[in-house]
Order: structure tokens, then C-alpha cells, then sequence
């Protein structure tokens, strides 16, 4: 299994760039061969700079769908994730976006601790940011300096409702990195 963290810094958007949307989604669960994203994500998607996949992929094909709507698919894995993709893709990332720090986990465990759990995964990167997945229950809340977004599962027929996000970074003025958060507007969009 994977276990690495990778580091990406986003540097290929122009310096013009003000603004940069993300599309997040999570807990996919497609087989090879079964059903597809719905096309309502996929039109959304084809609006967005970039695609965040938070794990519980199971196919590589949900990848390639992603990369249909926007070329630029970021993924980590999760624990239902077979081993091909485990081996293709880190369980957790962070990225850099206009000077943000993003956190990438899928998750695991009982959803009550989730945020505990990220909340160290993470305790020593200065994030902003993190997404995950994992408990297929919408997240969009702060909790001290730091945004905990789940946009919920596309495609759990067992939901209540299913889910994607959109997260909108702005770039920051020089010296505006003391209140990093006010940039960062974030959705969850029922489908």
C-alpha cells in the first residue's frame, strides 16, 4: 500500500489567474464496468480548473470520466480501494494554490472521529484547507483556522441525498496571508 505523502504545488495557472475552481467529489464506489458518475457532475465539472477526487474510487475508469469534464485530476485513496489504485495514488496529499494549503485524505475509521483523526494527520502542515471523504455525510465547517470540507458521496443509493462540491480560492493580496480563510468560499450541491 501506498503510504506516502506527496506535495504538489499548482504553479501552471497563470499569474493573471485571480481565482481558481475546484470541484470536489468522494466516495465514488463505480466498479469496473458498472454504472457512471452522474452527467449533472460532469457538466459542473467542465466549469472548474480542477478536480479533487477524495478517495473510495474502486475504478480507475471514474478517473478518466473526471478527466473528460477538466484534465486536472488530483486523487488519494481510500480504504475500499483496490490495490491498483492504492499503488497509483498517495492515501494523502497536499497542495498548494495561490499561496493555500490544501489537506487530501481520504479518511478511515468510525465517522465520530473523523475530524480528530484529520485533525492530526495533519497537525503539522499549515493547512487551510482539508478535504476528505469516507463517512459519505456532507462537511462544510470550520473548526479553529482550518475548513473540514466533505462533499458527501455522488453516488450512495442508501444517502439521504447524494453530493459534490465547489470550492473557489481567491487569490490573496501581498501580505493578506494573516486571514487566509476569507478567500476560501466552499458549497455542497445536492443532486
Amino acid at each position: 500500500m501506498n503510504q506516502d505523502i506527496n506535495f504538489t504545488k499548482i504553479n501552471n495557472y497563470p499569474d493573471q489567474v485571480k481565482n481558481v475552481r475546484i470541484g470536489v467529489i468522494s466516495d465514488t464506489h463505480i466498479a469496473e464496468g458498472g454504472r457512471q458518475l452522474p452527467p449533472v457532475i460532469l457538466d459542473a465539472f467542465k466549469q472548474v480548473d480542477l478536480i479533487v477526487h477524495a478517495g473510495d474510487i474502486v475504478s480507475l475508469g471514474v478517473i478518466e470520466e473526471l478527466k473528460s469534464a477538466c484534465p486536472e485530476v488530483v486523487v488519494v485513496s481510500g480504504n475500499m480501494d483496490p490495490e491498483a489504485i492504492r499503488k497509483k495514488y498517495p492515501v494523502k496529499q497536499i497542495l498548494e494554490i495561490l499561496g493555500y494549503r490544501i489537506g487530501l485524505m481520504h479518511g478511515a475509521g468510525p465517522a465520530i472521529g473523523l475530524v480528530d483523526l484529520l485533525k492530526a494527520a495533519f497537525a503539522q502542515d499549515d493547512c487551510d484547507l482539508v478535504i476528505f471523504g469516507h463517512s459519505h455525510k456532507v462537511m462544510n465547517e470550520r473548526v479553529g483556522r482550518i475548513l473540514f470540507f466533505n462533499p458527501g458521496s455522488a453516488t450512495d443509493i442508501s444517502a439521504a441525498y447524494n453530493s459534490y462540491g465547489i470550492i473557489e480560492l481567491a487569490l490573496l493580496p501581498e501580505g493578506g496571508h494573516s486571514d487566509r480563510q476569507g478567500g476560501i468560499s466552499a458549497k455542497i450541491i445536492k443532486i
